[in-house]
């Protein structure tokens, strides 16, 4: 027994760097992020003053970030919606009896191990106007050249594709594997009732993989909310602030107008938003889920 209880110690003390760990560079940042917002701090003086909720105040009557908030929200639900219904049809694809799925699954799969600032240069240098590959394409056929990048409507969502092709191939992955462990009994007995190919997927597919759909929808919904390298690459967020994510204005607020507190209180609103979306999402899609 004395045994037992020292071994059980001794996995505990296991959790001690994990824990310190935590301190230090997630709940530590955390609290002084909140301290830091109800102050006026440039993010290099030694000296600041509290303002209270100065900074929230100034935030909620600010054009600019809701425009970002806009933005942010397009990046996330809409990367959310193609990644899912494109990563979902791969998925089915692989999954059928169809020969070249090892060369579909590693051509899906690649851009997710490429670095999402890189990935938004090669994009970049796709739709510059000046040299841009699309506009040197539609110029063959006689079509003036576009620019794409400095319209905020069609640059945000440019950006909303591009981070899509990225990260469609980790929805894909997730999916087949979800596929992949539905018993065969379930099709059997539903081909013996008669139902067709559609109803399959409705009745059988849909239901027993909705564990899958929840966490690609909750991976996609926090990677597109908190965008960041794929906007700096592309647009810097611009022209103003017409493709900015609120990661983005946090980046220029404390760097570019060292206005720390703003970009603070801001990234306190960010870290709510987020939380308050992921949990809804994820409250809504466990009750949907279904057990084996």
């Amino acid at each position: 027994m004395n045994r037992l209880m020292q071994s059980k110690g001794l996995i505990n003390l296991m959790y001690v760097p994990a824990i310190v760990l935590f301190a230090l560079f997630i709940f530590y940042p955390f609290i002084q992020g909140i301290r830091v917002s109800f102050t006026d701090w440039n993010g290099y003086s030694q000296t600041y003053n509290w303002v209270g909720f100065d900074k929230y105040n100034t935030m909620l009557h600010d054009r600019n970030v809701w425009i970002t908030v806009k933005n942010t929200l397009i990046y996330g639900f809409g990367s959310t919606f193609f990644q899912n219904i494109l990563g979902l049809a791969y998925a089915l694809f692989l999954d059928s009896k169809i020969r070249g799925k090892g060369l579909v699954r590693t051509i899906v799969y690649l851009p997710v191990i490429i670095s999402p600032l890189i990935m938004g240069y090669i994009w970049y240098f796709f739709f510059q106007y000046d040299g841009g590959a699309v506009n040197d394409a539609i110029g063959l056929l006689g079509i003036e050249a576009v620019d794409w990048l400095s319209k905020g409507p069609t640059a945000v969502w440019l950006i909303t594709l591009v981070n899509t092709y990225q990260y469609m191939g980790t929805a894909m992955i997730i999916y087949l594997a979800g596929l992949q462990s539905i018993p065969k009994d379930y099709y059997e007995a539903a081909a013996i009732d008669g139902a067709s190919g559609i109803k399959k997927f409705k009745h059988v597919t849909l239901p027993l993989l909705m564990p899958s759909i929840t966490i690609n929808i909750l991976i996609n919904i926090i990677g597109g909310l908190k965008l960041f390298d794929v906007i700096v690459a592309m647009t810097n967020g611009g022209p103003g602030y017409a493709s900015s994510s609120i990661s983005t204005m946090m980046y220029n607020l404390y760097f570019a107008r060292q206005d720390a507190g703003y970009a603070a209180a801001l990234g306190n609103t960010m870290f709510l938003m987020i939380a308050l979306i992921s949990l809804l999402a994820l409250f809504y899609l466990k009750r949907k889920e279904v057990k084996m």
